[in-house]
């Protein structure tokens, strides 16, 4: 039976209507992207397979094109929909930070951060630009490195901080191995940094690490 013949108080989008969308399960939201199954699914049991095959909506989300065609049911236009949609979200909260709550507001950067890095498959360094009443000026990848490794050189931070004519900056970057815990090479690294951006009046704020959902706060456990 497809969705279309379900009782019209138990379709997805009369009830996201009728409800609002936080009443909905997380097959539910993704069969509205999806908007039709495959034969012999409904677009709420495709979202509910595609689910378990990722084994979350943040696998689902960080998985790459290749990993979306290998599923029946997507493909590249149900990817770039996806893709569209975290992209969509992190633009949202951008413009939040943007407003001047970059930090007052630790939860909305973390949450900024976990749709940036999150999902992502190699290790990047990404420093937040802020201006002297803390709102984002921009934010750039200005290190990639390997699964284990990225090498970052405190003097580019500081040229690219100057450039900006920042006041502070935010420096966050990812632990694909899924554990958020810093390393003591990461402490050693933020200690320089610290050095090299305050020699030029700049403060750092914060340092992220983002681990898949996770993300730790050097400022909050008192590392920074």
């Amino acid at each position: 039976m497809g969705i279309e013949d379900w009782p019209e108080q138990t379709r997805p989008r009369e009830r996201l209507v009728r409800e609002g969308a936080q009443a909905l399960s997380d097959p539910e939201l993704l069969a509205l992207l999806l908007r039709v199954g495959v034969r012999g699914k409904s677009a709420v049991e495709l979202g509910r397979d595609i689910l378990r095959h990722f084994g979350s909506l943040h696998g689902l989300f960080g998985a790459t094109l290749d990993d979306c065609t290998e599923v029946h049911g997507l493909g590249m236009a149900k990817y770039a929909q996806l893709q569209a949609v975290m992209e969509l979200a992190r633009r949202a909260i951008a413009e939040q930070l943007q407003a001047g709550e970059a930090f007052g507001s630790p939860e909305l950067v973390k949450r900024y951060l976990r749709i940036k890095l999150g999902g992502q498959r190699h290790e990047s360094f990404v420093v937040l630009f802020l201006d002297v009443k803390n709102r984002l000026i921009a934010d750039r990848e200005l290190f990639r490195g390997t699964l284990t490794h990225t090498s970052v050189y405190p003097r580019e931070v500081v040229i690219e901080a100057l450039s900006y004519n920042a006041a502070g900056v935010i420096l966050a970057h990812n632990h694909p191995s899924g554990l958020p815990e810093p390393s003591d090479a990461d402490l050693r690294l933020t200690g320089a940094l610290v050095q090299a951006l305050n020699l030029v009046d700049i403060r750092v704020l914060d340092h992220f690490i983002v681990a898949g959902p996770l993300v730790h706060s050097f400022a909050e456990h008192g590392q920074i």
